[in-house]
């Protein structure tokens, strides 16, 4: 059957880009390679015009296996944008480390394994972007190959992303044995028609389970700490946002669309396993002492804050996703872009090593606190409309959701405030400025320009996740 190759172009132009990088690295000297970060950037900034161009297309590929809508193209944006900000904060950290151009390549390609997820429209298509981006990250965590620490992230990372996925698989494997059908929507047809077996509910608690382990969703989150401690600062920061975004699109495009006729049985677990997981992650947070861990538990809590949007499985709850999902990667890019740097001047991941951070470095401190307040919930900034988006679609049915949500919120200021204490407070033990680099200044000056202008003015970002919510039912 004959299709329009164009509505494949941003998936192309990055396959494309994620070549031409790796074939330059190889084909340039050692002394060129250092300019690989900023091929990347522009690339990646050419792609992010390319889908700015597709909003407001609605179409879709071989019947609908691949979907392009301005649901699609907003997770798209969301992706693209991390993946520019997470380059440019590292391009000093990997110039360091060395392997550029393994580096670079492999991270479009999770980008490109993010973007395939968005707008899978079929159980294949979204298990082979699953896969991209996670074949994709296991290199990343286990890059720094010669350090133990992020050899064993990496194995641990490998072993239970495996696991997940099987488990995902074989719940797929059971709503199409159930259905006889791959097709998500036509899925959700026939099972709004059916009645509900015991089969249909075990293949959704595999699903909630497989993509509980990939947005570290309370229990599924043991690898998270272990595995963003050990990988290198920056591919956990593209961890934490990009992964769990990709992860949080296809979720909304399986259960609401593939199961609302069972919408009962799976929102009130869905709401439980929000719940815990803001309550475990925010308590657990508490006692760490490395930052990376401090972050890893925070990103557990975030997670759990999220999925609240998933419970009402309404328009509006899409929007509170997309929302929060948007304003989440700026403040959690800018907490990891300074401890990347940070780790890069000091070789601390420790707490108490920030001491005195705010004389050493004040755009550092500022963007660590704004970031830190914003996913805590504090007004203006934009955590705080985040969470009100969310929390609003659930005081009707779900109220002691929403006081769960709010209480864990103050918790969380404890252990926010407690870093600010430290970079604020206490005297440094080494009173050397620290010079931040142009790439580094950029992504953090635009991380906490965001964070403080949505939280301000949100109605620009509100209208675009409004048309991008609406446009997910009209497939």
């Amino acid at each position: 059957m004959p299709f329009d190759t164009s509505l494949l172009s941003i998936e192309m132009l990055t396959a494309a880009l994620g070549l031409a990088v790796l074939i330059l690295g190889i084909i340039s000297p050692a002394s060129a390679k250092k300019g690989l970060g900023w091929i990347t950037v522009i690339g990646l900034l050419g792609v992010s015009g390319a889908a700015i161009g597709f909003w407001g297309t609605q179409g879709s590929v071989y019947s609908g296996m691949y979907l392009v809508d301005n649901y699609a193209t907003f997770w798209k944006l969301t992706f693209l944008v991390a993946a520019v900000l997470v380059v440019l904060g590292s391009m000093r950290y990997v110039d360091n480390l060395g392997g550029q151009t393994e580096y670079y390549s492999t991270l479009i390609f999770a980008t490109l394994g993010m973007m395939v997820m968005a707008s899978a429209g079929d159980f294949i298509t979204l298990f082979m972007g699953l896969e991209l981006m996670t074949i994709s990250f296991i290199i990343l965590v286990c890059f720094r190959k010669n350090e133990s620490k992020s050899v064993e992230a990496g194995i641990k990372y490998i072993l239970l992303a495996s696991m997940s996925s099987a488990v995902l698989l074989y719940g797929l494997s059971l709503i199409y044995g159930l259905t006889g059908s791959i097709n998500i929507y036509e899925v959700g047809r026939i099972v709004a028609m059916n009645p509900v077996s015991p089969a249909l509910i075990l293949g959704v608690v595999m699903l909630l389970a497989g993509f509980g382990f990939k947005i570290s969703a309370v229990p599924f989150h043991m690898w998270s700490p272990d595995v963003y401690e050990g990988a290198p600062t920056p591919v956990t920061a593209f961890l934490a946002v990009g992964s769990k975004a990709a992860s949080l699109a296809i979720l909304l495009r399986v259960f609401v669309a593939a199961l609302p006729g069972i919408w009962e049985h799976w929102a009130m677990v869905v709401a439980i396993l929000a719940g815990v997981t803001i309550i475990v992650g925010n308590l657990v947070a508490i006692p760490q002492d490395n930052i990376k861990r401090l972050l890893a538990y925070s990103s557990i809590a975030q997670a759990g804050y999220i999925l609240v949007g998933l419970v009402t499985a309404t328009e509006a709850g899409i929007k509170g996703v997309m929302f929060y999902a948007f304003l989440y990667v700026f403040a959690t890019l800018g907490a990891f872009t300074v401890a990347t740097y940070f780790y890069n001047i000091t070789g601390s991941d420790k707490i108490k090593d920030y001491a005195g951070l705010s004389q050493r470095s004040p755009l550092m401190a500022v963007v660590m606190l704004v970031a830190m307040l914003s996913m805590a919930g504090i007004p203006p900034l934009a955590g705080f409309v985040g969470k009100f988006y969310l929390f609003t679609t659930i005081v009707d049915n779900y109220l002691w959701l929403a006081f769960i949500g709010l209480i864990m919120s103050m918790v969380s200021v404890y252990y926010y405030l407690r870093v600010a204490l430290v970079m604020y407070r206490d005297e440094p033990a080494d009173s050397t400025p620290i010079k931040v680099s142009s790439p580094v200044a950029i992504t953090l000056v635009v991380t906490m320009l965001v964070t403080l202008i949505i939280g301000v003015y949100p109605g620009p970002l509100s209208e675009v996740v409004n048309a991008a919510a609406h446009s997910f039912f009209l497939q």
